[in-house]
């Protein structure tokens, strides 16, 4: 996985995860779900990139 793409998965998953506090502190449940959906995403990209990474492992 490159380093930039492996940051922004982990950028995208700590601002869901600060956006769904906000939204648990003002009882917000559209902010919440918000930072959900952003964690979910962060956990994809994460995914496609170790499994580019394991392919690139079974070609070297």
């Amino acid at each position: 996985m490159s380093l930039k793409d492996r940051a922004k998965a982990t950028a995208k998953n700590i601002e869901g995860k600060v956006q769904e506090a906000v939204g648990d502190l003002t009882g917000d449940s559209k902010t919440q779900a918000e930072g959900k959906e952003k964690q979910a995403e962060a956990k994809i990209l994460h995914t496609v990139e170790n499994v580019k990474d394991e392919v690139k492992k079974m070609i070297d």
